[in-house]
């Protein structure tokens, strides 16, 4: 059985395929649009999934969307009418929208698909609807290692749900309890993404790693304020401080009056003061999953809990929940925002409206993530001789040393193989990698790179088994969705001048032995990774390490500021040379900037991407 999940409509667009419960294939559409956190129908993303499985679109067996949209468009009306006359011009605005398309969902979709499978709309498969956070919950529990856990999702909005729990048990999910909009910690945080000056939906992220730099002073003033936290975790927002239920905007001017000041404008210049309210709302997230799961720990008295939903994302608060948390352990769907719920709706059809048992083996169903698509060294060799590149074709026996050898030597690859990695991180498939011990490596790969703000941290790849020898991590995290602290013997002495710095003067000082992956408060977002699901990136890191003894990679995105991770060769070799990497690995190539042709500069290609 055949089963294709798709999410829409909102932000990043993706499509997943299921055979028999397995996932076969999973991928974004903005990695083939090239425009990111691209919502459109994802007409692109469909036909790979549905090449990798060899199958016509009107052969499956189902196609789920993952949320219900006469639900949404009920919130909708019910959230005006409860604020009318206030926020009519959004409700136009939205309106408008629905009206012309999203009321009419099933029926465009229907027309989309009948499109690309090159079908009549009577020939295609059943169409199912899935709820918003079932598509998260099924996304975090079918595929975990647990055969028992609570779940916990956590997003801006689906239909109603912003916060749910659920208990996953064999091959069912059974709704406890979940609380609505207006009332969303993932609006929180966005509220205050839009108030500090980041893009909503996109840079959430940046937040979070700026928060290291600020003392949390605004923490009882949001509390006081803003939300009002129970102690079981369960909050309601004061809604006379937002805008985002009734305007174009996330916070309002009594919002501005309470802290001063009006939103700072994108692009501007950082201040003490932005650092400080991240650090702040980042402390009352932190508070908030903590308190929500020592709950759902004791209303459902499972040793296990499955998370989703984009406030999963928030990988500083994952690390603090595994630490200070009361589960034996916790897995973390690694495409936790809207793109993993087309994996969560079609496992959802598998499951529970086809009632196939659940088998459970000791690893996750996600196969590291490795779920988009792959280039062979024929296809690479073919595209590199059409644009006349020069290059060194190396088996892996030769070039894994020296790689090893060009890393030492503080050089930054590029590095592309085997299959796209599906979610936000990059997990070596389609990385960016540097030696984390050279001092200059952090700022080199944020300005010269990514182009981006130089505060931003770097996260590291270590050797599965050699975890705990660098950070305090006493098991796997290989979807780089745990925050750990330093090991202690790593850290770098600082003088009593240096630990009076504020603000962004800490970034400029080395605090460890892996400075490039050492973020201002000791910590990395850590991705441990394993033989089984990524054996040459493990060979890489193995010779790294056998070079160097340093057994780490600063792993970052192949990609530059606001554009997708890179799909494809073409994609690859074009970032390659429009920045300033010094070589790049396309499978068993190996290319060296120096050697090859004349690249047509043009600083134009920036406007390409909008900041994000």
């Amino acid at each position: 059985m055949h089963i294709l999940g798709i999410s829409a409509y909102y932000h990043d667009s993706a499509a997943a395929l299921i055979r028999e419960g397995q996932i076969l294939a999973a991928a974004q559409e903005e990695r083939f649009s090239r425009q990111k956190h691209d919502a459109r129908f994802p007409g692109k993303a469909i036909a790979y999934c549905l090449q990798t499985a060899a199958i016509p679109l009107r052969k499956l067996d189902y196609i789920v969307f993952y949320e219900k949209p006469f639900i949404t468009f009920e919130r909708l009306l019910e959230t005006y009418i409860s604020y009318a006359p206030k926020g009519f011009r959004s409700f136009l605005t939205a309106m408008s929208a629905w009206l012309q398309e999203k009321l009419y969902l099933k029926t465009v979709l229907k027309k989309e698909l009948a499109r690309l499978g090159d079908c009549k709309v009577k020939e295609l498969p059943p169409l199912l609807f899935s709820e918003h956070h079932q598509s998260h919950a099924a996304s975090a529990f079918f595929p975990s290692p647990f055969p028992k856990a609570a779940v916990l999702c956590l997003d801006a909005v689906g239909e109603w749900a912003t916060t749910s729990l659920w208990l996953g048990e064999n091959n069912q999910l059974v709704p406890q309890w979940e609380i609505n909009f207006p009332h969303s910690l993932g609006m929180l945080y966005s509220a205050f993404t839009y108030y500090t000056g980041f893009k909503v939906n996109s840079g959430e992220y940046k937040l979070m790693g700026l928060a290291p730099y600020g003392d949390p002073q605004y923490t009882n003033l949001i509390l006081d304020y803003l939300i009002d936290l129970k102690d079981d975790g369960t909050f309601r927002l004061d809604m006379d401080y937002f805008n985002y239920a009734t305007g174009l905007t996330m916070t309002n001017r009594k919002f501005h009056r309470l802290f001063g000041a009006p939103p700072r404008k994108r692009e501007s210049q950082i201040g003490q003061k932005e650092m400080d309210i991240a650090a702040s709302v980042q402390k009352v997230t932190e508070e908030i999953v903590l308190r929500l799961a020592q709950t759902a720990h004791k209303e459902l008295q499972t040793e296990y809990l499955c998370l989703a939903g984009g406030v999963a994302l928030n990988c500083v608060a994952n690390g603090r929940l595994l630490r200070e948390g009361p589960f034996r352990d916790i897995w973390i769907q690694p495409a936790a925002g809207d793109a993993g719920g087309a994996i969560g709706a079609a496992l959802a059809i598998w499951y529970q409206y086809c009632d196939r048992p659940r088998q459970v083996s000791t690893t996750d169903m996600m196969q590291g993530t490795y779920l988009g698509p792959r280039f062979n060294n024929k296809e690479i060799r073919q595209y590199l001789d059409d644009i006349g590149a020069k290059y060194q074709h190396l088996e892996d026996e030769k070039l894994m040393p020296e790689l090893a050898e060009i890393l030492d030597k503080g050089n930054v690859v590029g590095w592309f193989q085997c299959r796209m990695e599906f979610g936000p991180r990059a997990l070596g498939n389609r990385s960016i990698i540097g030696d984390p011990r050279n001092t200059e490596m952090q700022s080199t790969m944020n300005l010269k790179i990514k182009y981006r703000e130089s505060f931003r941290p770097f996260a590291p790849s270590v050797l599965a088994e050699r975890v705990s020898d660098y950070f305090a991590l006493d098991r796997q995290s290989p979807y780089m969705l745990l925050v750990a602290p330093l090991q202690a013997e790593l850290h770098s002495p600082m003088t009593e001048e240096q630990q009076q710095l504020f603000g962004i003067e800490k970034l400029k000082i080395s605090r460890s032995t892996l400075p490039a992956i050492t973020h201002v408060d000791y910590s990395a977002r850590v991705q441990t990774v394993h033989k089984e699901t990524n054996p040459r990136y493990y060979d890489l890191l193995s010779h790294f390490e056998a070079k160097t003894g340093c057994g780490v990679l600063v792993n970052t995105s192949f990609n530059v500021r606001g554009e997708p991770i890179v799909c494809t060769p073409e994609d690859a070799y074009r970032c390659f040379m429009r920045t300033e990497m010094d070589y790049l690995v396309l499978e068993n190539f190996l290319l060296s900037k120096p050697d090859q042709p004349e690249w047509q500069k043009d600083e134009s290609w920036r406007d390409e991407f909008e900041l994000d």
